[in-house]
C-alpha cells in the first residue's frame, strides 16, 4: 500500500514574516486537500519558536476541509495539564469527525526550550514520565468511564464530555529517536514520528519497534511508521540548496549544516524528490509528512506530480 502524504502549515514562517493572519494558512489547507494530500500537519511551541496555538487552528481547519486526516507535528504534552489537554483533543476530535491524529514529543534540552517549560510553570525535569503520566490520564479520561487518579494529578469519580469521535481517542504518534523513545512506541503509542533517520537507519528502527510491540503482546503492523521530511524543490539544485539552506538558519537561527545533520531534508529536482519520497516508502515507511521550504503552492503542485509518476 502506498504512503499517505501529508503537509505541514507554515505556521512559524508566517509569525516569523509578520503576516500573523489565519486565512492564507486555511486556503493552504484547503489547496493540500485539493491536491489529493492526505493530511494537514500543525507544529507546536510557546516561546521558543512562536507560531499560533496548534488545536485553535486545527479546529478552523476541520471546519474547512472534509476529508483530509489533521495532526500535530509535534505537540509537547508535558507542558499541558492532562485534564485540559484530554479535553481540547476530545473536542477536536469531535469537530474533525475522527479525523485528528496527536503527534507528541517529550521535548529537546536546548535553552529556549528549558525558559518555554519555565514560562508556563512547568518543571523540565523528568518530562518524560509527566508526558506519559499525562497521555495515560488522557486516555483514561477518553474511555468516558469516571477516573480515580492518585499521581501528579489528583481525580476523583473525574469524567470529561464530549468523549473523542472515535472509542478511546485519537491515535498517538510518539516523535523522537532515543533508544527510550523507540521502546515507549513498540509497548505504548499507536505510531512513530521521527525527523532524523535515513531510510536504511529508519527501517533499522522500525524493525526494533515492531518486535517490541510483539513481544508485548501488540499488533506491530498496527503501528503507525511516520517521518517529518524537508523539502526545497527546483530544477536548479544549487538554487535549491541554497533556499533550503536560508531557510533552515532563519527558522531555526543555527547553521544550516548543523540542522542538515539533525534532520532529513531534500533539495533539488522534482525527480530527484520523487525517488527520495519513494526509498523512505521501501523503507516501511506509511505517512510522509513534508515541509516546504517556501514556495507552498508550486511544492504542493510538484509533489501531487510525483504521486502520479509512482502511482501513489
Amino acid at each position: 500500500m502506498p504512503p499517505k502524504i501529508g503537509y505541514l502549515l507554515p505556521t512559524r514562517e508566517r509569525i516569523m514574516g509578520g503576516e500573523p493572519e489565519t486565512g492564507s494558512l486555511l486556503a493552504l489547507a484547503e489547496r493540500a486537500e485539493a491536491n489529493g494530500f492526505d493530511s494537514v500537519w500543525v507544529g507546536d511551541s510557546l516561546t521558543a519558536r512562536p507560531r499560533h496555538e496548534p488545536f485553535t487552528l486545527l479546529a478552523a481547519v476541520a471546519a474547512r476541509t472534509r476529508r483530509v486526516e489533521m495532526g500535530t507535528a509535534v505537540l509537547l504534552p508535558a507542558l499541558r495539564n492532562p485534564v485540559i489537554l484530554a479535553h481540547s483533543v476530545a473536542t477536536l476530535d469531535r469537530i474533525s469527525e475522527g479525523r485528528f491524529i496527536l503527534g507528541v514529543g517529550v521535548a529537546t534540552d536546548v535553552p529556549s526550550i528549558r525558559a518555554e517549560f519555565e514560562a508556563a510553570g512547568v518543571p523540565f525535569e523528568k518530562r518524560a514520565g509527566r508526558m506519559m503520566e499525562g497521555l495515560r490520564l488522557c486516555r483514561a479520561l477518553w474511555s468516558g468511564e469516571p477516573v480515580d487518579w492518585n499521581g501528579r494529578w489528583k481525580l476523583e469519580s473525574a469524567t470529561i464530555g464530549p468523549t473523542p469521535h472515535r472509542p478511546g481517542g485519537p491515535p498517538i504518534w510518539l516523535g523522537g529517536k532515543v533508544p527510550a523513545t523507540i521502546e515507549r512506541v513498540g509497548k505504548y503509542y499507536d505510531g512513530w514520528f521521527p525527523n532524523a533517520y535515513q531510510p536504511p537507519e529508519f527501517a533499522e528502527k522500525l524493525a526494533e519497534i515492531r518486535t517490541i510491540a510483539r513481544e508485548s503482546g501488540r499488533d506491530a503492523d498496527a503501528i503507525d511508521a511516520a517521518t517529518y521530511l524537508t523539502l526545497a524543490t527546483d530544477n536548479d539544485t544549487a538554487r535549491a540548496e541554497r533556499r533550503l539552506d536560508d531557510y533552515l538558519a532563519q527558522y531555526y537561527g543555527e547553521r544550516p549544516a548543523s540542522m542538515r545533520k539533525r534532520q532529513i531534508c531534500y533539495a533539488g529536482p522534482a525527480a530527484g524528490a520523487a525517488a527520495w519520497l519513494k526509498s523512505f516508502a521501501d523503507a516501511g515507511a506509511t505517512h510522509l509528512v513534508l515541509r516546504f521550504a517556501g514556495d507552498h503552492e508550486r511544492n504542493m503542485d510538484a509533489v501531487a506530480g510525483m504521486r502520479q509518476e509512482l502511482g501513489w
